[in-house]
């Protein structure tokens, strides 16, 4: 093929500097290639004309044929607004522009019939079309190219610059002449024909200029399982070569520490879903492979006791273990738990975090390095240099989305063969991102609770209603149980009207008086120290009722509280509802959470409520959380440019997403290293993609 698709995109017949400049910045279009990667975001049927008398105020765009009959400047508010009658057989509406009226007033003739395309707005009993795409009626049938319209993303720069999208389609058109249509095929025959893919030739002209509905959803659903496609094929060759290229340790028994603990100290009997994953792991232990595994399960799940008995098959094997949590609350709460479990075996327990005392840390670093420290708890102060391992064998990350990939490859290097790696979540992540975002990493879930559990009653209440929830609060309370309240905001923000944390606490404190009562608060501006002391007086039992901001969404595990009070609770996210509801229910007590509002919900909102009102499954909020959001805010700013998506949506093309990944296995089993003359094609544009990295910039 003669034309380069790298070729910039300012030498396109059309285009010029200065339109090249505002593609750029405004739409990233750099090359022919993004140009034609521009997808449509919707399509208009362009065979169907209206009459003026036919039009409907349903506000949708329409064409109509008229002729100009006259214009006139309207005086408003702010400047003038031009206004043109436009005539047909049938009636007269009016065109508005409210600017560019004197580049609009010259090039428009008077007489002649045009095609006018806009939104309708039916006013003071007239209709109107506001900016309206007027073509005469000659060019209109000249130009006209396909049945459905392509609508191509824009911004209000890009229109005020005159970029509209009838110059966007002219210049595809162009695009399309100076490749003959003609571009290079991207999937093998083996595919193509599996799966009855039209060519890349065809999808791309069809997307741009469809000749009816079928033919678009075909190129559609092609170029959606291509994109698809190279991101599992990516993931899953990163997974290969990692396997095949690094080395991990081979754990080759379960000895004593395992086997003494599973028979004697055991808490509770292992799930069927705990003992599944504890088999997957311990198969990863005895490959020749580094570890690379994702543990998922809801809150109270047991994750903390597969992770355990993990690094007890580490120690058996005489390996050190880590485990590095996001803030020092829960580094505490793991060592508290961990480390009663540590003293039955004789095993060495330290925490390391960043209010450790420097003699502290001055023995910890020794105990290292000389081996006689066997587990090692902290936050992000393990990653330290000063932070050596003997020999470092298992390495466990928990709540692995408050940490950056940077700071996981730091963990590799505390050893001379990086040791093996588990990240644990409690935030379940729907299966469509988990492939699509983690696919690099084999997945394990824990997707049942431990017997006993129950079920926590989550119920919605509005702010009229507090009497009422305090009411109950006091039942609890009266009951010995403890009551945490949750805020969103520290200081009260004067664009939100919200409650804020120090009102709730002065209000509660009311309702809850000394000596009765006493009650802790923690948020995010205190001193660690205080945080702890108080989290410490709750833990304890000294005080019923926690005030807390969202600090305590990670992490406190005292099972005596069995209520969860909310407030705000249209503010959260799902997710983040779903993490502090899992605070509760620790205990063998019947648990409650109380989601607080205003009776001003959004329809968003009411979708959260009612989810959260019906559902404990935290794999399905998550789905719901998926739907609201988008993947990007799902996934926090770490993960979110991996799903720089230009046409597929997981949500949406789940189906095709697992086709994608079933077709991209399938290639890699039958040929790993793409070397077979059959997959040329997938070869060159996997390489052109690492060379170019537009999209598919997180290739390593």
């Amino acid at each position: 093929m003669s034309v380069n698709l790298q070729t910039p995109i300012d030498y396109l017949k059309g285009v010029g500097p200065n339109r090249a400049d505002l593609l750029r910045s405004e739409l990233g279009i750099h090359t022919y290639q993004d140009l034609i990667n521009l997808f449509p975001n919707r399509y208009i049927d362009r065979t169907k004309y209206y009459a003026i008398n036919q039009l409907q105020r349903n506000n949708a765009e329409v064409q109509v044929i008229g002729v100009l009959t006259g214009f006139r400047e309207v005086a408003q508010k702010r400047g003038k607004r031009l206004v043109a009658d436009f005539k047909d057989e049938s009636g007269m509406m009016e065109l508005v522009w409210f600017r560019g009226q004197k580049w609009i007033r010259e090039s428009l003739k008077i007489g002649q019939p045009y095609v006018a395309f806009g939104r309708a707005n039916l006013y003071n009993g007239k209709f109107s079309m506001p900016h309206p795409e007027l073509e005469l009626q000659s060019e209109h049938e000249k130009n006209l190219r396909s049945a459905m319209q392509a609508i191509y993303p824009s911004t209000e720069k890009l229109t005020n610059k005159g970029i509209t999208n009838r110059v966007i389609t002219k210049v595809m058109q162009q695009l399309f002449l100076e490749t003959k249509g003609q571009f290079f095929e991207t999937l093998s025959h083996s595919i193509l024909g599996e799966l009855k893919l039209m060519s890349k030739s065809d999808a791309l002209f069809n997307i741009h200029f469809p000749k009816s509905s079928d033919l678009l959803s075909r190129a559609q659903f092609r170029l959606k399982f291509e994109e698809l496609f190279y991101i599992q094929l990516q993931l899953i060759l990163k997974n290969l070569i990692h396997k095949s290229k690094i080395k991990g340790f081979k754990f080759e028994k379960v000895g004593d520490y395992f086997n003494t603990f599973y028979r004697e100290h055991l808490p509770f009997e292992l799930t069927n879903a705990q003992k599944r994953v504890l088999k997957e792991i311990r198969a990863d232990f005895g490959s020749n492979a580094q570890m690379n595994r994702l543990l998922q399960g809801d809150v109270g799940s047991g994750k903390t006791i597969v992770a355990f008995m993990s690094m007890l098959m580490g120690l058996d094997n005489g390996f050190q273990c880590c485990l590095m949590a996001p803030t020092e609350i829960l580094s505490v709460q793991h060592y508290n738990g961990l480390s009663e479990l540590c003293n039955k075996l004789n095993i060495s327990i330290s925490i390391l975090t960043g209010s450790s005392k420097t003699l502290e840390r001055k023995i910890i670093h020794e105990n290292l390095e000389n081996g006689s420290l066997q587990i090692l708890i902290g936050t992000h102060a393990l990653l330290e240099d000063k932070v050596k391992f003997k020999n470092l064998g298992l390495a466990i990350i928990d709540e692995q989305h408050r940490f950056g990939v940077a700071q996981r490859s730091k963990l590799w290097k505390k050893n001379s063969s990086p040791p093996h790696i588990m990240v644990m979540t409690a935030t379940p992540i729907p299966r469509t991102l988990a492939m699509s975002v983690y696919g690099d990493l084999d997945i394990s879930v824990i997707d049942e609770l431990p017997a006993g559990r129950k079920p926590i009653k989550t119920v919605h209440r509005y702010d009229k209603n507090r009497l009422n929830v305090f009411r109950f609060m006091k039942d609890e309370i009266a009951k010995g149980r403890q009551v945490y309240v949750v805020y969103p905001l520290i200081q009260e923000s004067e664009k939100m009207d919200y409650k804020d944390l120090m009102d709730g606490y002065e209000s509660i404190s009311r309702e809850f008086p000394l000596p009765q009562y006493q009650i802790s608060i923690v948020h995010g501006k205190m001193k660690a120290s205080d945080k702890d002391y108080e989290m410490q007086r709750f833990a304890k039992g000294q005080t019923q009722i926690m005030v807390a901001t969202t600090v305590i969404e990670v992490g406190v595990n005292v099972p005596n509280a069995s209520v969860m009070v909310i407030e705000s609770a249209e503010r959260f996210g799902l997710s983040q509802l779903h993490q502090l509801r899992g605070r509760v229910g620790r205990g063998a007590e019947q648990s409650y959470c109380i989601l607080m509002t205003s009776h001003k919900l959004s329809n968003d909102s009411k979708t959260r409520l009612e989810t959260m009102v019906r559902s404990h499954d935290g794999f399905e909020i998550a789905e719901v959380d998926l739907k609201l959001r988008g993947p990007g805010d799902v996934m926090g700013t770490q993960q979110s440019g991996v799903l720089n998506l230009r046409i597929a949506d997981i949500v949406k093309d789940k189906s095709i997403l697992d086709q994608a990944r079933f077709m991209a296995k399938n290639t890699l089993k039958i040929d790993p290293s793409l070397a077979l003359p059959e997959n040329k094609a997938i070869l060159s544009t996997y390489r052109q993609m690492a060379k170019y990295k537009n999209i598919w910039n997180y290739i390593s």
